[in-house]
């Protein structure tokens, strides 16, 4: 990636603003400069989540149509370390920030180029380019991610 931020970054803050918008299913584009994801928040039951999406939407914001550029991306991730404290226990691997970054360290260890992302309840497909520029797609379960969550996450323990 051109900012020098990996794969793994990228996607860990991108999925706590998605976690934050509750926004769960959604397709992610990527054009090597900026992140664009298309996804509806799940609707709230509840009357205070009703009453959200009711002022979001005479905000004039966009529900489910969100745009990442680089500098956001640090901003946003520069706004998660600050909130962030240093734990022993191993995190939710299912929360969307951790499964999103595990996706990311997968990428990273391919030296792959991420073009397109869709993530559905149980389920993520890539999109990508090779480090030899060959078009491949993946579709694989969340779960199938859960071993290298737990590889990755002892290993930062370490550090």
């Amino acid at each position: 990636m051109q900012s020098g931020i990996s794969y793994d970054q990228h996607l860990r803050v991108i999925g706590q603003s998605l976690e934050a918008k509750r926004i769960n299913l959604f397709e992610l584009k990527s054009d090597g400069r900026q992140y664009l994801v298309r996804g509806a928040p799940e609707k709230d039951a509840n009357l205070l989540g009703r009453w959200r999406d009711w002022r979001e939407r005479l905000k004039g914001e966009p529900l489910g149509s969100v745009s990442y550029g680089m500098a956001e991306i640090e901003r946003l991730d520069m706004e998660g370390r600050s909130k962030r404290s240093k734990s022993d226990r191993l995190p939710d691997f299912y929360s969307l920030p951790n499964s999103l970054r595990t996706v990311g360290c997968y990428l990273d260890s391919k030296d792959a180029e991420l073009l397109e992302l869709h993530k559905s309840p149980l389920s993520v497909t890539l999109l990508y380019q090779n480090k030899d520029g060959h078009p491949n797609m993946e579709e694989r379960s969340v779960a199938s991610f859960y071993n290298l969550f737990v590889t990755l996450h002892g290993k930062r323990n370490k550090e």
